[in-house]
């Protein structure tokens, strides 16, 4: 059991986050916090596996029904293009992302890494989830105002 981990679970509860623990094959350990954006996506917070005392915090945007079948319409120009609208949207807000395909779906994951000791305390922790879920918020609105 990680040290990490533990932590991570007594400031969640003592907030009084509802959360659950998700299984990962590339993960020490992963907590997901539902719809905790506000637009139905849940926060991930994860220990890479092999990376002690690396916290990510992340949240997955899905592309909206229209959207995925605009994306699909797309020619693998057009398609490289808006992934590279992305990448320069995600680096102008600080975030690490990755463009996914998961169940069918696209969607752009956006992380925070928190590598740093003195990043690792519950001050750190709870500001970072507020910056994630304000990131979130903008991805979303670039989203759909990009595809």
């Amino acid at each position: 059991m990680s040290r990490l981990r533990d932590n991570v679970e007594r400031w969640l509860v003592h907030e009084n986050y509802g959360f659950e623990e998700a299984k990962s094959n590339d993960t020490a350990f992963k907590i997901l916090i539902k719809n905790s954006d506000g637009l139905g996506n849940d926060t991930e917070v994860f220990e890479p596996k092999g990376q002690e005392n690396i916290l990510v915090i992340g949240i997955k945007i899905s592309l909206k029904t229209k959207q995925q079948i605009r994306f699909r319409e797309l020619n693998e120009t057009e398609q490289e293009n808006f992934k590279q609208k992305i990448d320069d949207f995600c680096y102008s807000i600080k975030a690490v992302h990755k463009f996914l395909d998961e169940d069918g779906k696209k969607r752009v994951g956006i992380y925070i890494v928190l590598d740093k000791q003195e990043q690792l305390n519950q001050p750190a922790f709870f500001k970072t989830l507020q910056e994630i879920t304000e990131m979130s918020e903008k991805t979303n609105r670039f989203l759909i105002k990009a595809l």
